[in-house]
């Protein structure tokens, strides 16, 4: 085992030998088998797996019916961070803000009713929250991801986490030790987040690494080197994300080109098919489409101060989980959710916020949503942002390699009809991006100053 967390040993191996179809899934079988608490992994099958799926057939059976709830949700339960990274969206340095242990009971019970199972919990940093620990333990009927530096996991968080047995902690992992430091605004991140993952692996956790995927951290940890060694650490799944160039500070200096994105993507559907550890991604179908959870209305989200968003880069509310005169479900089939759904599947397949701002600001204004930030500059950074391409690359669709992969996107992560009947060819960032190389400058809306007449 490398000495440094993020020592890696790039020099040539000898060529793999060939095996079997189905190896890749023996070798996860067993890792499960001999690396895990067994009750955690029972736990990860009843509550993620049996309910988490029931969760998304009543989702499908309501969309038949016109109605709409999402199965999942994802809630910041704090703003407050230890860090300060960059291009963070999330008022970290304002007066902390938390959604208590009884609101977030309140939030969870009624989600429950619809057949909701799984919750994101996000922050800020979540293990801040003082009730945390004390909201996992209300619901063991319930399963929960949480995205966190791992700062605050100790050994005996960690063995709390065990005995809830409902948790999957989601450690973010941003570079080497130089790197790190400068994405994430302090010194010393990285070993301190290394900590934090030995003691869930030791804990028997069943543990995730997630990285923001940028120019900065690209040839480091898109590699398959990089995810040799975190099975070798014993962890069991990892996500990349990209990187989005949101907030105050928004770092577009660290955006992926659309080939970096391209390189992303070919890494995870490879690595799916020949590597015994979990890949998540939020963003494609099985058949290698681009979608946006938000756009088909698999997931929202809730900030701190209980406002409901689109999603959390998109920090605009109508409603919140507060008020009392409406019920939750029909808070999350407001007008504005409903016309954002609209909006944001028909323009594009990938992220509306990097592609169309100019079109997400109309919707804002429209429905009145409030800025739902301390900051009270959402409006301003809409305006300042210039169109770019996300996920959303209809000149290349790489599918799923793996038959498991593209079994469950099949049935459970696909777009569900949301961009049916939809031509993206005049609205999405890839055509608008494409004109202005051969019309020149673009207006405001993205479209090229010499023949824009009107919105698409």
């Amino acid at each position: 085992m490398a000495d440094s967390p993020l020592e890696i040993d790039h020099q040539p191996t000898a060529p793999p030998q060939p095996t079997r179809k189905n190896d890749m899934y023996l070798r996860m079988a067993k890792r499960v088998l001999l690396e895990t608490d067994k009750r955690l992994v029972w736990k990860f099958f009843r509550n993620m797996g049996i309910r988490g799926t029931m969760s998304v057939l009543k989702f499908k059976r309501r969309l038949k019916r016109g109605e709409y709830f999402p199965p999942f949700l994802y809630v910041s339960v704090i703003n407050s961070c230890n860090l300060r990274c960059q291009g963070c969206w999330v008022d970290v340095a304002a007066k902390q803000q938390t959604i208590d242990l009884q609101a977030m009971s309140k939030l969870i019970t009624e989600a429950k009713e619809m057949g909701n199972a799984f919750f994101g919990i996000v922050g800020g940093e979540p293990f801040m929250h003082p009730e945390l620990l004390e909201i996992f333990e209300a619901h063991p009927d319930c399963y929960f991801q949480v995205f966190t530096n791992g700062h605050f996991i100790t050994d005996d968080v960690a063995k709390r986490l065990r005995k809830a047995g409902n948790v999957t902690p989601l450690i973010s992992v941003e570079g080497t030790e130089i790197v790190s430091d400068e994405r994430r605004g302090r010194e010393g991140v990285l070993s301190k987040t290394m900590q934090g993952v030995q003691a869930c692996i030791d804990n028997r956790l069943l543990t995730g690494v997630c990285t923001s995927v940028c120019k900065t951290n690209i040839d480091e940890l898109v590699t398959e080197q990089w995810t040799d060694r975190l099975i070798e650490m014993g962890v069991f799944y990892t996500w990349f994300h990209i990187y989005r160039p949101m907030g105050p500070d928004a770092s577009p200096e660290l955006c992926l080109t659309p080939e970096q994105q391209l390189r992303v993507r070919e890494f995870v559907v490879e690595m799916r098919a020949k590597k015994p550890i979990a890949i998540v991604d939020a963003y494609y179908d099985g058949e290698g489409k681009a979608l946006c959870p938000a756009a088909t209305g698999i997931s929202h989200h809730i900030n701190p101060w209980g406002d409901i968003e689109p999603c959390p880069i998109i920090q605009f509310a109508t409603d919140s989980i507060h008020d009392e005169s409406k019920t939750l479900r029909e808070k999350f089939a407001s007008k504005y959710l409903s016309d954002f759904r609209k909006l944001a599947s028909s323009t594009t397949r990938g992220c509306i916020v990097l592609e169309r701002p100019d079109l997400l600001e109309e919707l804002v204004v429209l429905h009145d949503a409030k800025d739902a930030t301390v900051r009270k500059t959402a409006i301003a950074e809409l305006q300042n942002m210039e169109v770019r391409t996300s996920q959303f690359n209809p000149e290349k669709q790489i599918p799923e390699k793996s038959w498991v992969y593209r079994l469950v996107k099949r049935f459970l992560f696909n777009d569900f009809g949301a961009y049916d009947g939809h031509d993206h060819t005049d609205s999405a960032a890839p055509f608008l991006l494409q004109a202005r190389k051969q019309d020149g400058p673009l207006q405001k809306d993205g479209r090229p100053a010499a023949s824009a007449s009107q919105h698409p």
